[in-house]
């Protein structure tokens, strides 16, 4: 798993580069545009400059979305990553839409055009320059697993996209078809708000707390049920923000065993989840001694301070308890008291546990226990 600089890192060198590049293309077609009578080179030129704006979007989403977790932001802060995408996604909507729009005016309002051949290999530049962009930007968004660097791959391919209608365009100019480069504009803004929309989506599904998919969801339960210890689970939640996965789970186990152990076995389901789930961040376990899914039977009980002062009293007259362990299991109290090895007052004992704790009909089950002698310390 990549840490959040190494991330970070690659998030910016990719996308200085895609900066970079669409400088270069947006003065070279911009002055190919002026000097070749193409007005299509011209906009595609302002297109390019425009997407510095996404670019410089990009870098401060990727900066501010790998920052570690803060007592502001206990989450950490790649929510920052997914609204950037959400709007990069818009973006591409944008674009398309403006692709379909241009092509309808095209059709309505044809303005036949005189560029000079030599705007051609200039415009094909452009398309190379774009796909290359957007295979390598795809790639290093896919090594480190962000959807923002992914999104602005598909930013590149429609570049590339915008640029192929102005190449259309040109030929179909140059061949007396001018309308062919409207068809194509159609599909190709059709594509483009169709790998918007998707992003946006997912996008907004992250921001409002959507569960991951049916098949990870299995995943995660099978890992959680092949830890040694846990009977059941149930409200098991997920969450998705940006490329991370966040699980809150309630793990069933034996009522008997001790705090450490329940804690223990807690441990190894988080430890599990986060080695055998991919882009598992964080995972809330909580333990419960019964099912308590669909209501609480434990919640009227008197609470242990309440029982101390009458424990107390018993341990006053037989000071040779050692301690007691209350369990809430069931709607019911069971109270264990533990003696030192060498007890024998048990009648006694009984006798003054039965007094003390009369008035108490929650009281399901008492047991008195003695401790045996250490076999190692």
């Amino acid at each position: 798993m990549h840490s959040e600089k190494a991330r970070y890192y690659q998030a910016k060198k990719v996308t200085l580069l895609g900066a970079l590049t669409n400088v270069l293309l947006g003065v070279m077609k911009l002055v190919g545009g002026i000097a070749y009578h193409s007005h299509g080179l011209v906009a595609d030129g302002l297109h390019s400059f425009s997407d510095l704006i996404s670019d410089f979007l990009v870098l401060f989403a990727s900066k501010y979305g790998s920052l570690n977790a803060d007592a502001n932001h206990p989450y950490g802060h790649q929510r920052i990553e997914t609204a950037a995408t959400l709007f990069l996604a818009l973006l591409l909507i944008v674009a398309g839409l403006a692709i379909v729009w241009s092509t309808v005016d095209e059709f309505i309002y044809h303005d036949a055009r005189t560029p000079q051949w030599l705007s051609l290999p200039i415009i094909i530049v452009s398309i190379l320059a774009n796909e290359l962009l957007f295979y390598y930007t795809r790639y290093i968004g896919k090594t480190i697993n962000s959807q923002l660097i992914i999104t602005n791959a598909w930013h590149h391919r429609s570049d590339a996209a915008s640029s192929l209608v102005v190449l259309l365009g040109l030929i179909g100019a140059l061949a007396g078809a001018p309308y062919l480069d409207a068809l194509a504009a159609a599909l190709i803004g059709v594509l483009i708000i169709k790998m918007g929309w998707h992003y946006a989506w997912n996008s907004t599904k992250e921001l409002v707390d959507t569960a991951v998919d049916t098949e990870r969801l299995e995943q995660i339960t099978a890992v959680i049920q092949s830890v040694q210890g846990v009977k059941k689970i149930h409200q098991l939640r997920s969450r998705l923000m940006a490329s991370d996965i966040f699980i809150d789970v309630h793990i069933l186990v034996d009522p008997k065993i001790t705090v450490s152990e329940g804690h223990y076995i807690a441990q190894h389901v988080h430890q599990s989840l986060v080695a055998q789930i991919g882009n598992v961040k964080d995972v809330t376990v909580h333990v419960d001694p019964e099912d308590d899914e669909v209501y609480c039977p434990s919640l009227h009980l008197p609470s242990r301070s309440v029982l101390q002062e009458l424990l107390e009293q018993v341990h006053i007259d037989f000071p040779q308890i050692l301690f007691w362990n209350i369990h809430y299991l069931a709607g019911k109290i069971k109270i264990d008291f533990v003696c030192a090895a060498g007890f024998k007052e048990w009648v006694a004992l009984k006798k003054r546990v039965m007094t003390a704790l009369d008035l108490q009909k929650d009281i399901a089950e008492v047991r008195l226990l003695r401790l045996q002698e250490k076999i190692r310390s």
